[in-house]
């Protein structure tokens, strides 16, 4: 992976990038970092996978914990776009990455060729009902040291409803009671659990890029009815359904890789 930095004010944030080749601008997830999406990237397809770490996220400069959303940090991604060499890149992410990605291609859909939206945590609402988890740790951690806050959460009906029906999601969970610094961790949890991507539905279906969405069963944090609804909302879109992490981790790497890899060939 290799590895760079760019400054906003000053501010300095982690870029990423692996491949070769026209750029995919592909983001990571919340409290998450570029190798969650250079994971499921495809190589050798003639495309390589970009990522610009969102402030307070891996190895990028936090600066000033309340001003976190996801407006600001597509507004970070859109500089960083216009500082790029070559044609438009095709924008995606996953998860929170999802939202800034269909932030960006409704507010500036000149900037780029084609949209993919993976495992998607919003529609056009924000606070959904699916990252209460998210918005309830980072209640217990503003009450409680970690280690007192973790099992209260453990013990929760939430936590134990969240184990029944996607693992995964709960072994994500449950990390970020152990994530550094806390208070990070916790400013995130508690601003992007209430927040949005800040577009509106007829704005959403007015999109004319090729649009890939990528969802999963067993995810109760990105459920496949979202990943529906996008689906259904954006005309030129094409949706493919993959293994889920809880079921198959291996398989749902390979399968992402090839629908990804299908979708960049098209482009």
């Amino acid at each position: 992976m290799r590895r760079g930095t760019f400054t906003i004010g000053n501010l300095q944030l982690s870029t990423a990038s692996t491949g070769t080749g026209r750029t995919c601008l592909f983001l990571h997830g919340l409290c998450g970092e570029a190798g969650q999406p250079a994971e499921v990237f495809p190589h050798d397809c003639g495309w390589q996978c970009v990522t610009l770490e969102c402030r307070g996220h891996g190895q990028s400069d936090c600066g000033d914990i309340t001003n976190l959303s996801i407006r600001r940090f597509a507004d970070d991604v859109a500089a960083f776009t216009a500082s790029l060499d070559g044609p438009p890149p095709v924008i995606g992410g996953i998860s929170m990455g999802a939202a800034i990605a269909l932030r960006l291609a409704v507010t500036s859909p000149n900037s780029f060729c084609g949209l993919v939206l993976a495992r998607p945590a919003w529609v056009d609402q924000p606070a959904p009902e699916t990252l209460a988890p998210h918005r309830q740790i980072a209640a217990c951690l503003a009450e409680h040291a970690p280690v007192e806050a973790l099992r209260r959460f453990r013990d929760s009906a939430s936590a134990k409803a969240v184990a029944t029906e996607s693992p995964d999601n709960l072994a994500s969970l449950l990390g970020f009671f152990t994530r550094q610094p806390i208070d990070q961790t916790r400013a995130l949890l508690a601003t992007i659990g209430n927040d949005g991507p800040g577009v509106r539905r007829q704005d959403i279906a007015a999109l004319a890029m090729p649009a890939l969405i990528i969802g999963t069963d067993r995810d109760a944090v990105h459920p496949l009815a979202m990943a529906h609804e996008l689906a259904t909302l954006i005309p030129t879109s094409q949706f493919v359904q993959i293994t889920s992490k809880s079921e198959n981790k291996d398989s749902y790497v390979v399968e992402f890789r090839q629908a990804l890899r299908r979708f960049l060939k098209e482009i």
